[in-house]
């Protein structure tokens, strides 16, 4: 008790002399004292180590406080820049660096003497106290360590860039920023992991805990600091593990002291900064097998869940027992087949869900198929269906693909699946992937050529009877004789594409057909055949294989009803709804009303005056003609430095599609809630509902400014508010696009006054569509709609004021 009593004297006693000494000398004097507990047995002679080890224990975070409470004394003011490194600084970089840290972090507040707690804080960090902070806790060494302690530790430490900001702003540090803290943060961890190795590689016996080292790992990685803290640590780690078992065996203790709540953080971070499958397999170990949380973030929701890392199946292969690797095999082929997945996830996610599943069956096909070689044929079965009935392209394209290269790699007796599949709809970087037998063969097998053309090459009497010495004649300038001459009236047109089995009769009818109708609209408005010919063009087949076929009748089809807008437009949505269609041909029956109204909305003047000048090009009688042609040869040799620029105006022209925009919009709206037999829009026939809703809403932008836009705005939004919580993505992108059409297009004082109850609720359905919809095309038109209906509420807000001001 007798040293206890003598440190506590002296200690007062210099608290006394810095608190209220007016003589300097006193106070460095009493620094000095201060310092000496401090100082190693070999450098100070003034106390022993039993004393030393009493003012570190008990009283040298008091020390610290009395120290930050004399910055506005006037013994502080003139120290010198020697004095301060010599008698201040070391009292707080000497001594336990948990108490110093907190002390430090406490101090850093907006007062007098800031700047020098600043640099003190500076010279902390940079001098690898940090290190020293975790070896004491790896070495138990802290005197009063206890939980409080540590989590108040862990806190500072993972938040000391948002508390030196908070505090500092606008004069914060550099080494205080995110940027550069959590990399010497990473720097000093991975020093306490060298000097563990060095420790475990000797034969001292001294324990030594990673627990706290793995504490602070984890609280940085779960507030969100995994990227830049293991872009330094992954790299390391992975060289050292390569050859080290020592360090084999820290990096797998680390990872395993690691806090449950935070291992998610830790591997979905060693995920994207591992350079390889290897090298994470090396820094983890089997810590997929002994941990329960790391088993089901790397089996399931890295997998299944995500789609923002690489696939880790191949990293699986090398850290997951066989059981395992047979349990996830199983899970992603269930994931990519389940059928509400497809319609309910994102399509990058199912990609990546597709990826993994190849990259498993790739890697353990061979070893596992006899074990449930029925259960995925099943899965791929259903998955294929599932994948084939969605709306969208990619998610078809990506059933095909899928399918294609899995009943490749299944014995199906024989039978392979085989598709027309454009691999330009794969997208994200590893669409190659998908194709693990492109590019095999030979040459002459990818170019078409066979044994037998190379054998004829190789045979010297090949060349005999060859033609090859004498000069070819030109024939580039010959032009086939035709058979047939194309009609020149919209009637024998017609008459060749109902009855004529010729094809080249045919071919030549269906591609002057267009310009036949554009040229003699007058007759096929007069004569009445535009619903006939429309007819004919809507059930013919291609039946001689003629190329561009589908583009040619659509193009006739939009020129008939472009010319003839009411009867034409009348009878394609009649017969949108009737019996006896195939859902191809209702399809078609949309995309040439989206056509037609869009060439009908075009000012035609430019069209008009092109073809006129095309057909009668102008001829001068005029006898001052020559003056134009003299004047126009000077303009032409004549140089300026500047000449105005010509100005080119469109003249007015009406809009064409206004008066006719009922025809097109309301009959479509008739009968969509009546099941035929053969069509159910409500039902199982998805992808022409959405095709519909994306026509109605077009024809709702193209009708802006016209009279009828108020009527067609609200009933479409009746129209859609019915589906607008629908599974497919393709109708629920048609309902975002129509309801910012109406935004678009209908005048706001209508908006307000003739929808001014469902805005509210409209406006609530729009933000959660925004932020919670899987795809990423609704929850972008969700956020322009918002953004449209808040600029229609403000400007009526200003026109409201207006008014009432004139008023």
């Amino acid at each position: 008790e007798e040293p206890d009593s003598e440190v506590r004297l002296k200690v007062a006693q210099c608290f006394r002399t810095l608190s209220s000494s007016a003589d300097h000398t006193d106070v460095f004097d009493a620094l000095e004292t201060l310092n000496s507990y401090l100082d190693d047995g070999a450098e100070s002679s003034r106390c022993t180590a039993a004393e030393r080890e009493e003012f570190r224990r008990t009283h040298y975070s008091r020390t610290l406080r009395v120290l930050v409470g004399q910055l506005q004394a006037d013994w502080t003011h003139s120290l010198s820049a020697a004095q301060r490194s010599q008698l201040w600084d070391p009292l707080f970089l000497k001594g336990p660096p948990d108490q110093a840290l907190l002390v430090l972090m406490e101090a850093v507040t907006p007062s007098a003497g800031l700047d020098r707690l600043v640099s003190v804080t500076e010279r902390f960090l940079q001098s690898g106290r940090l290190a020293d902070l975790l070896w004491s806790f790896c070495l138990g060494s802290v005197p009063s360590d206890s939980a409080q302690l540590r989590e108040t530790l862990l806190a500072r430490l993972a938040a000391l860039p948002d508390l030196t900001a908070n505090r500092l702003h606008p004069n914060n540090r550099p080494l205080f920023t995110p940027q550069r803290f959590y990399p010497l943060l990473a720097s000093e961890m991975l020093a306490v992991l060298e000097r563990t190795s060095v420790l475990m590689s000797s034969t001292d016996g001294v324990d030594c805990s990673l627990t706290f080292v793995a504490q602070t790992l984890g609280k940085v990685c779960l507030q969100g600091h995994s990227g830049p803290v293991l872009a330094v640590m992954a790299p390391r780690l992975a060289v050292c593990t390569r050859s080290d078992m020592v360090w084999q065996r820290v990096s797998w203790k680390l990872l395993q002291d690691v806090p449950e709540r935070c291992m998610e953080s830790v591997l979905t971070g060693l995920l994207q900064a591992a350079d390889s499958p290897d090298a994470f397999s090396r820094i983890t170990g089997n810590l997929v097998l002994t941990n329960k949380k790391a088993q089901f973030v790397l089996t399931h929701k890295v997998l299944l869940l995500q789609y923002k890392y690489q696939p880790v199946v191949n990293v699986s292969e090398r850290c997951l027992a066989f059981a395992l690797c047979l349990q996830v095999l199983r899970s992603v082929s269930q994931a990519w087949a389940n059928p509400s997945a497809v319609k309910h996830t994102p399509q990058e996610q199912q990609l990546y869900v597709s990826k993994t599943l190849l990259l498993a069956q790739l890697g353990l096909f061979f070893h596992s198929a006899h074990r449930f070689l029925s259960d995925l044929l099943q899965c791929l079965l259903g998955g294929m269906q599932s994948h084939l009935d969605s709306s969208a392209v990619g998610i078809r394209t990506l059933g095909m693909v899928v399918g294609e290269c899995l009943s490749a790699r299944m014995d199906l007796s024989g039978t392979k699946l085989k598709f027309e599949v454009q691999s330009e709809y794969l997208t994200g970087g590893g669409s190659m992937m998908l194709w693990p037998q492109q590019g095999q063969g030979s040459w002459a097998e990818r170019t078409g050529g066979g044994p037998e053309l190379q054998d004829n090459r190789n045979d010297p009497d090949s060349d005999l009877d060859s033609d090859d010495d004498l000069p070819p004649y030109d024939m580039s300038g010959d032009v086939e004789a035709s058979r047939a001459a194309p009609p020149r009236y919209l009637r024998d047109c017609l008459e060749a594409l109902i009855s004529s089995d010729d094809s080249l009769r045919v071919e030549l009818s269906l591609r002057a057909a267009e310009s036949l109708v554009r040229r003699n609209f007058c007759a096929a408005k007069e004569v009445r055949i535009s619903v006939q010919m429309t007819k004919v063009l809507l059930h013919m087949e291609d039946r001689f294989g003629i190329s561009g076929f589908l583009v040619l009748r659509q193009a006739a089809m939009v020129a008939l009803a472009a010319v003839d807008s009411v009867p034409v437009t009348r009878y394609l949505t009649t017969e949108f709804y009737s019996l006896n269609y195939s859902l191809r041909q209702r399809l078609d029956i949309l995309e040439v009303l989206a056509l037609a109204a869009q060439e009908l909305s075009k000012p035609a003047a430019d069209k008009v005056i092109a073809a006129a000048s095309e057909l009668t090009p102008y001829q001068s009688t005029s006898a001052a003609s020559w003056r134009q042609e003299v004047e126009k040869r000077i303009q032409n040799k004549t140089k300026r430095i500047s000449k105005p620029g010509n100005r080119s105006f469109t003249a007015a022209a009406p809009n064409r599609y206004a008066p006719v925009a009922g025809y097109f919009f309301f009959p479509l709206l008739r009968n969509y809630d009546k099941p035929e037999v053969t069509f159910d829009l409500l039902g199982s026939d998805h992808l022409v509902l959405g095709r519909l809703i994306h026509t109605l809403g077009l024809f709702m932008h193209l009708a802006v400014n016209a009279p009828i836009a108020a009527q067609m705005g609200a009933a479409l939004l009746d129209f859609v508010w019915a589906v607008r919580y629908h599974a497919d993505q393709t109708v629920r992108r048609g309902v975002l696009f129509a309801v910012c059409s109406v935004f678009l297009s209908m005048p706001s004082q209508a908006l307000m006054m003739d929808l001014s109850q469902q805005l509210l609720e409209t406006r609530t359905w729009l933000a959660d569509v925004a932020e919670v919809d899987p795809d990423a095309d609704c929850r972008n038109l969700a956020v322009q709609s918002l953004v449209l209906l808040d600029q229609n509420l403000k400007k009526q807000l200003q026109n409201s004021n207006g008014l009432s001001l004139e008023s």
